[in-house]
């Protein structure tokens, strides 16, 4: 082999190391690109799960927040009626009371 014939070969590795070298940087940025795509979708859904799942908690708290209201109010309600019961039972001791006082005042 000549002295240019090795020159040629050397040139021609040198090429094929800078294609190969230009390859694999645009390989990876492709990689880097579809890696980035991919996190920016896997962070949207994991928002997207996020978001449901709070509206989920707070329709849930929402239900169980009526469940506590209307337990609260049907215990107003009984113990309303509870009051209610009991004032009748004392009308007539309090109108008895009233009429023996009366009466005794007017006898006085």
């Amino acid at each position: 082999m000549t002295r240019a014939e090795i020159l040629d070969e050397i040139k021609q590795a040198e090429e094929t190391a800078k294609s190969m070298v230009a390859r694999a940087a645009e390989e990876k940025n492709r990689r880097n690109s579809d890696a980035r795509g991919q996190a920016k979708e896997i962070i949207h859904k994991a928002e997207e799960e996020a978001a449901q799942n709070a509206q989920s908690l707070i329709n849930e708290a929402r239900k169980n927040i009526q469940k506590e209201k209307e337990v609260i109010k049907q215990k107003g309600l009984r113990e309303a009626e509870d009051i209610k019961n009991n004032a009748k039972k004392n009308v007539t001791k309090a109108t008895k009371l009233i009429l023996t006082e009366f009466e005794r005042t007017v006898n006085v």
